[in-house]
């Protein structure tokens, strides 16, 4: 699973579950270069080591291209993409307005787009590359009062399947992990205003508990590297069981 000297872009890289991929990858010895939306990315990403932060995007084309030229011109050509940036969304069907439906699809679904298109262009004429990108629970079952979401993470799980069948003859992978509820500072914020019982999370959780971040780059540092071999395509669930789980 060695990806020592490897160059790896994650978009929204700068905080939860995208920080812990980039800190994992770092620590693997691979060369990250990582773009968010805040010019003023978190000093635990700009004190790595072999770490450049692009500030940009993902909805924007231009800031996309600039991030991949970027890493390009930093450590060489990229090898592994992982399309990483994402928004979430929890409202009533009938209280959301179309500015709130056009912002979700902006990020989770024509920012990944955009992501792996300009992924594509720089890997297939060198004939090889890994593609990740991060889908969710909700991009393979269903929840009342997501409605954006699930949408858009569900067109993420199936652009996965329509890339690694498209790009497969020019030696690319694509391969999503649909994570559960993971424990990060956003969902412990959400957990103490109220908004989020984490114990009932935890109870409807197989495992009894939330996931990880590092579990989640554990995955990824996988998918990313030659030992996971011929797969791609697959929609790889990082969820403690919740979508198998359909007992009431």
């Amino acid at each position: 699973m060695s990806l020592e000297g490897r160059c790896v872009l994650i978009t929204g890289g700068a905080s939860g579950i995208g920080l812990e991929l980039t800190r994992t990858f770092v620590a693997r010895g691979v060369r990250v270069l990582v773009m968010d939306r805040d010019p003023k990315a978190p000093e635990a990403v700009r004190d790595l080591e072999n770490v450049v932060v692009a500030s940009g995007s993902v909805t924007e084309p231009a800031d996309v291209k600039a991030a991949f030229d970027l890493a390009e011109s930093s450590f060489g050509p990229v090898d592994v993409v992982f399309a990483n940036a994402g928004i979430s969304q929890n409202c009533p069907t009938l209280d959301l307005d179309l500015e709130g439906w056009r912002r979700v699809m902006s990020v989770n679904l024509d920012g990944v787009f955009l992501t792996v298109q300009e992924a594509g262009r720089r890997m297939i004429p060198r004939g090889q590359g890994r593609i990740i990108l991060t889908s969710s629970i909700y991009g393979v079952v269903a929840a009342p009062e997501r409605l954006g979401y699930v949408v858009s993470k569900s067109g993420v799980s199936a652009m996965t399947k329509a890339l690694a069948v498209e790009w497969a003859q020019h030696g690319i992978r694509v391969n999503a992990i649909a994570p559960g509820y993971v424990r990060t500072p956003f969902v412990e914020d959400l957990q103490a205003r109220g908004r989020l019982d984490i114990g009932a999370l935890e109870k409807r959780t197989p495992i009894g508990r939330l996931i990880e971040t590092h579990e989640v780059a554990e995955v990824a540092t996988f998918l990313a590297s030659d030992a996971s071999g011929p797969m791609t395509g697959q929609i790889v669930g990082v969820d403690g069981g919740w979508t198998a789980y359909g007992y009431v």
